[in-house]
């Protein structure tokens, strides 16, 4: 192929059935909430209500479901299928890999409930742990149900999503979007219609689900500049903070996935991990050291009991705000999360994927909640805060409330904003990579400019939620968006593992793989992905592998 030729099969072709609906319907929220924002409020109040009395039980069988079939994907036969050709190694370090991972899957999360979430349970612990309200009993509980909304489940769900999609991109050849992975269920109608539907629906989470987390990050730096500025904290100024902040990440996305999201996560990682380590020098060191273990043991001993509540037999309320809420906010980011961590993945072998995946970012997580969960709950029970207090005027005040207790707090202060913006930009940069593959038939490189217009967007579905309705707009239209889709993941399950089923690898064994071709069958399946010629192309013309 020559240069010019290359060149312009490598130009990524923008859908314009997908792309002009997608647009069409986001822009009609953003400017239903412009207009009439009471409306908006209420419809999205209705509809959740509705959801959580009717299908609050589909959200948590699903996410059982999700962990379940990611371990034993990892522990099986398929363990050993490489994500790309079978002399492929990784495209990231270990490193990268999983600093990049853990910015877009639940940067903001993390900052914003790392205190919030375990002190709300110690005041109103959840039903089914028996607690006491404010005793020693309490704090465990919340520990344990913080752990088990921020770890195996939530990663479980992105790495079925993420292993679907990057099998499909780098082992098969079809293109990095969520239809990609239906083939083996649509056969060629995942690249009509129907594909299309798949990826409208992937889409609407993909904004939705990313707009929760950055509405939630324009929250807290905003908290953070009232608190340590003279600056008030008010809905304008939360706009203002989210124009700044997706006007910052324009520049990160015209650097690339290479330079800008790489380095900005490799960034965020550290910083936190400077901040993590500075609470656990300075605060309560030895009862930290006791929660880890502790907390863990409760989580993963109670596992099968905190997995399959509904809240039928009680705490329904408590549920909808909580483990519902999560799973549903799992489920939007699912598509964006899975198709970034897809991207990212390329060489790694289907046992190292699930299992990094799955366990490095619940381990980071585990230690992240326990030092600073932990933290607070020992000064609240100690007398050294009054974070119940602070939490209860508003969740994004608890982190800054801590730290206040400790030394160096102008500074701690600062790194914790400069984090939260930091991860807003990474988030929004990531999310937007992921919208502009979805609407450019999967390309890898979607044009800067189409990224940018998507992260825009997002920018401005965040600031119409918090305009109308706050935080709690912000959970109603996650849970939402993820009622559809949590059916497009169900069938996701059944797609991969006949994908799985037919590699190669597993059919034939790698010696007679080897013998009959077929490696090299998928060097020309990603090879021509690689020079941007349709990959489904191949895909009828050698009928899969």
């Amino acid at each position: 192929m020559s240069g010019s030729s290359r060149d312009a099969a490598a130009a990524p072709r923008v859908d314009p059935v997908v792309a002009g609906i997608g647009f069409a319907a986001v822009l009609a929220v953003v400017l239903w909430g412009v207009f009439a924002k009471d409306s908006l409020d209420t419809a999205a109040s209705t509809g959740l209500d509705w959801t959580i009395r009717n299908f609050g039980w589909l959200f948590v069988v699903a996410a059982d479901i999700f962990l379940v079939l990611a371990v034993f994907i990892a522990l099986s036969k398929y363990g050993r299928i490489r994500l790309g050709r079978d002399d492929d190694e990784p495209e990231f370090g270990t490193g990268a890999w999983v600093a990049m991972m853990f910015s877009a899957g639940m940067g903001i999360g993390l900052m914003f409930y790392a205190v919030a979430e375990p002190i709300q349970h110690f005041t109103t612990p959840p039903p089914a742990s028996g607690a006491v309200p404010e005793t020693p009993g309490a704090a465990g509980a919340a520990l344990e149900w913080t752990l088990f909304h921020w770890t195996l489940h939530p990663w479980a769900i992105y790495a079925i999503a993420g292993l679907a999609l990057a099998y499909a991109t780098f082992r098969r050849g079809r293109g990095n979007r969520v239809s990609a992975a239906f083939v083996p269920l649509l056969g060629r109608h995942a690249d009509g219609a129907a594909g299309r539907a798949i990826d409208l629906l992937a889409i609407f989470a993909t904004v939705f689900g990313s707009a929760t987390s950055l509405g939630l990050g324009a929250l807290q730096v905003a908290k953070g500049l009232d608190l340590t500025t003279d600056i008030e904290d008010t809905s304008t100024l939360h706009v203002v903070i989210i124009v700044a902040l997706t006007a910052a990440f324009v520049v990160s996305a015209f650097s690339g996935i290479h330079r800008g999201v790489k380095w900005l996560s490799t960034a965020n990682v550290l910083l936190a991990l400077v901040l993590m380590l500075f609470v656990f020098v300075v605060g309560p060191t030895v009862y930290v050291l006791g929660v880890l273990p502790a907390s863990v043991g409760s989580y993963l001993n109670d596992l099968l009991t905190t997995a399959t509540r509904t809240g039928t037999f009680g705490g329904d309320a408590w549920m909808g705000s909580w483990t519902i809420f999560y799973w549903a906010w799992w489920l939007s980011w699912a598509p964006f999360v899975g198709t970034f961590i897809a991207r990212i993945s390329r060489g790694r072998t289907v046992r190292q994927f699930v299992i990094g995946v799955l366990l490095v970012p619940s381990g980071a997580s585990t230690v992240w909640f326990a030092v600073m969960g932990g933290t607070a709950l020992r000064m609240q029970q100690t007398g050294t805060a009054d974070l119940v207090a602070k939490v209860a005027e508003g969740p994004e005040s608890g982190l800054f409330a801590m730290l206040d207790a400790l030394p160096l707090y102008g500074v701690t202060a600062t790194v914790t904003m400069v984090l939260v913006a930091l991860y807003f930009v990474t988030g929004a940069d990531s999310a937007s990579l992921v919208l502009g593959s979805l609407t450019s038939r999967g390309s890898l490189r979607p044009g800067r400019l189409l990224v940018v217009v998507w992260g825009t967007l997002i920018g401005a579905v965040a600031a119409v939620l918090l305009v109308a309705g706050g935080l709690e707009s912000l959970q109603q239209a996650t849970i939402l968006v993820a009622l559809p889709f949590v059916l497009v993941m169900m069938a996701l399950c059944v797609a991969l593992l006949k994908d799985l089923n037919s590699d190669p690898t597993v059919a034939a064994g790698p010696r007679r793989m080897r013998a009959r071709g077929l490696s090299d069958a998928v060097r020309t399946a990603v090879g021509a992905e690689d020079d941007g010629v349709e990959a489904e192309a191949f895909h009828r013309h050698h009928g899969g592998i």
